[in-house]
């Protein structure tokens, strides 16, 4: 097919003119539905006040929420403690922050008096042991959310400090964690610096409640309930949160999660739409009296209903979906403690129950008590997330900031978040375990007006978008083109192993976006620095020339992360023909405009399921495409991700698990660790004798020399000497004297 042909033929299959499905997934109520709270009569604060004399200027007596942040505050909707803040002062409450405490005593937790409602805890925009630790567990000396970039300004595992510092202050203040911290340590999980099963933060940090993903509508519901006088501990029914309980929800049945996936037996899920969709997980639907029956007998079997709770009037639908009203009972804390394989399933259970509209709620044990998860929040619609990003943001630090450098703050100040969300599925990657698998897009007036707001407000704007993005910069506005098949999939990518024929891969929303935003008076330029999905771009090769015409500055970053076949089905990424087929189409769209631009690919190493010849040939495909890399990527196992799943259990959660199943081996030991890494950087003299020593004991010595098809040089004379010198310190032996005890070999 020539190339216009194949593009009249993309246009055909993109057309815009068929109507937009419309998703059954849909929340009760508008986010900004809610009466206003009382206080909203004290109007907009210039900033979120962090100090009692700017309660004072507001006329403020008390704060209703005082949210407690491990970054620094930067009111720009790119920060968490902003976004919240921001939310519930339109709701009508008075929002403190209490950014970065000394959290040695509880005295810095007070400086804002009692908040009317509670403590809102995060530990930050990252998780506070990656933010504090390298993938080798070394110490950072830098943080990038901290003025003047300086480390040690919150404390390891902050969310459980800054809890218990909140507690001491005011004991009888509820305290509710959320942000990614707490959203990816909801449940019991592997903690790659202890090397060992954590219980639910929920547990270790004794918070009252739970919030995961992002936060705004669970958020807005609690506060309002509280407000209305509810305590929390009555409160267990919002979507997106967590608590922990003696006993399951009163009217829903349990049913063990080996029901639905046993180890070594996959059982089908109950699917209520049939056998017709693409989507569903493998396996015939379970007839209705059997699922009924089986939740049952588990129910009895467990004997944790609350039998002296008094019966509650509910309204029910005419026919209730099979997911609603019933709860999975995962393998307890101490099982899967003690367990890797029950560690490998609760795992996949947990990430088969992600999607929305399906989801069902989650009970783990924990000793004598129970994790009770609700189902995920609904996401935000266009027009919610354009008022969230809407909100009056100063966009810049606080005054009380001076003029200390943020990082963070350097690098967004002048990006524009246009989606949330990602169904790629990356097991490295934790975005779908946090923001979910369905994109939720701002329209295209809410990110012009953000443009404007930034070429006319924010200080030293040259007038270049530094870039339009967020989790990755080509799926604005994509969806699933079937309502049905959103609702209930529960598939763990859209994308891998192929993409699904149900997926919206029409990139001219994003093009159009593109074009309306360099067309603005002051807008020299727009960048895209947030990393291309390139599988779906080759799928509309329109988004490629368009990228590669107006919005390189040069370079292009590119996560292909690795080349060979085996890591990169445990990371469920494609294979490299694909990578092939964008920088033919990227390298002909550039030449055609007349530029000189690169790709810059990024690679993972010692990734669950990569053996050393596997980074050994991703090192010669470096070579021979002249890939010199600065910085490399060591695998980092984040909380409650896949392939941490991998790495710790070495199991595959992707597939059933059991004894017998397949094994993921990874590289854990500093030496493999290391080697792995240094092949990435094969280039690097300082890497020379590491990789020559692997070669050799690989059986690859051919791969040393000067040879263009040579990995690495030979020794040179100095460092052969340097090794003999070693080998001889090494061998030395003392002379013996009368107190040198005589080896048996030598006595004989």
């Amino acid at each position: 097919m020539s190339n216009t042909s194949q593009g009249k033929h993309l246009q055909a299959k993109n057309s815009q003119n068929k109507p937009k499905p419309v998703s059954l997934i849909q929340a009760d109520r508008d986010l900004f539905s809610y009466p206003l709270y009382w206080a909203e009569c004290y109007g907009t604060a210039p900033f979120l006040p962090m100090s009692r004399e700017e309660m004072d200027q507001l006329g403020w007596d008390s704060c209703d929420v005082i949210i407690v942040t491990g970054d620094a505050y930067v009111d720009h909707p790119s920060f968490g403690m902003a976004i919240v803040g921001r939310l519930l002062e339109a709701q009508g409450f008075r929002v403190g922050i209490i950014a970065q405490p000394d959290w040695n005593s509880k005295e810095d937790f007070m400086r804002l008096g009692k908040p009317n409602l509670y403590f809102g805890v995060a530990a930050g925009n990252m998780d506070s042991m990656i933010n504090r630790y390298t993938a080798d567990r070394k110490l950072r000396h830098d943080d990038a959310y901290t003025p003047n970039n300086e480390g040690g300004k919150r404390p390891d595992r902050a969310s459980i400090v800054y809890t218990q510092r909140c507690k001491e202050a005011f004991s009888d203040v509820p305290v509710v964690l959320g942000g990614i911290e707490a959203s990816l340590r909801r449940i019991a999980h592997y903690d790659y610096w202890s090397d060992k099963v954590r219980r639910s933060i929920l547990f270790d940090a004794k918070a009252d409640f739970l919030i995961y993903g992002n936060a705004e509508r669970p958020l807005v519901e609690l506060t309002h309930r509280l407000a209305a006088g509810e305590r929390i501990e009555e409160i267990e029914d919002i979507r997106g949160t967590a608590m922990i309980r003696k006993f399951a929800r009163y009217g829903w049945k349990g049913v063990d999660s080996t029901h639905f996936d046993t180890p070594g037996k996959i059982d089908p899920i109950i699917n209520p739409y049939g056998e017709d969709l693409a989507c569903q997980t493998s396996g015939g639907p379970k007839k209705d009296s059997e699922a009924i029956e089986a939740i049952n007998q588990i129910d009895v079997k467990l004997n944790i209903k609350n039998a002296a709770e008094p019966k509650r009037i509910t309204v029910q639908p005419a026919k209730a979906r099979p997911w609603e009203q019933t709860y999975i009972l995962l393998p307890s804390f101490e099982q899967v403690a003690n367990n890797k394989v029950l560690y490998a399933h609760a795992s996949r259970i947990l990430h088969h129950e992600t999607n929305p509209g399906c989801a069902r709620a989650l009970m783990q044990q924990h000793g004598d008590r129970y994790l009770w998860a609700n189902p995920p929040a609904i996401p935000l619609t266009t027009e919610e997330m354009d008022s969230v990003f809407g909100l009056p943001y100063q966009r810049i630090p606080h005054p009380s900031y001076g003029d200390a450098r943020i990082p963070a703050y350097e690098m967004i100040r002048f990006s524009v978040n246009i989606m949330r969300g990602c169904y790629g599925g990356c097991t490295f990657c934790s975005i779908t375990e946090h923001e979910g698998r369905i994109i939720q897009s701002r329209s295209q007036e809410s990110i012009i007006r953000e443009i404007e707001e930034i070429r006319d407000k924010v200080p030293g704007f040259t007038g270049i978008i530094s870039d339009l993005g967020g989790p990755t910069a080509n799926m604005y506005m994509l969806r699933c083109t079937s309502p049905k098949a959103e609702q209930s999939c529960r598939r763990a990518s859209c994308v891998y192993p192929t993409i699904c024929p149900f997926m919206d891969t029409n990139h001219e929303p994003t093009i159009n976006l593109y074009r309306e935003a360099r067309q603005l008076p002051g807008i020299k330029k727009i960048l895209i620095a947030s990393g291309v999905r390139y599988d779906l771009a080759v799928e509309d090769p329109r988004y490629i020339k368009e990228l590669a015409e107006h919005h390189v500055g040069g370079y292009l970053k590119i996560a292909p992360e690795h080349t060979e076949e085996g890591p990169l089905s445990k990371m469920m990424k494609p294979g490299m023909g694909t990578y092939d087929k964008f920088k033919q189409l990227f390298d002909m769209y550039s030449k055609k405009a007349g530029k000189e631009q690169y790709l810059i690919p990024y690679f993972i190493s010692a990734h669950p399921g990569t053996t050393d010849e596997d980074m050994v040939n991703l090192a010669l495909w470096l070579k021979k495409n002249r890939f010199r890399l600065d910085q490399v990527q060591n695998f980092y196992p984040s909380p409650m991700a896949n392939a941490t799943t991998m790495y710790y259990t070495e199991k595959n959660p992707l597939r059933p698990v059991d004894h017998k199943s397949e094994l993921v081996l990874s590289a854990k030991g500093d030496k493999q660790r290391r080697l792995h890494k240094a092949l990435l950087r094969y280039h690097d003299p300082a890497n020379f004798a590491v990789v020559r020593a692997a070669l050799t004991e690989m059986g690859l010595s051919h791969l040393i020399g000067n040879k263009r098809e040579c990995l690495v040089p030979p020794a040179s004379r100095d460092e052969v000497r340097e090794a003999e010198r070693k080998a001889r310190r090494t061998h030395f032996k003392p002379a013996m004297t009368k107190h040198t005890p005589v080896p048996d070999k030598v006595k004989r």
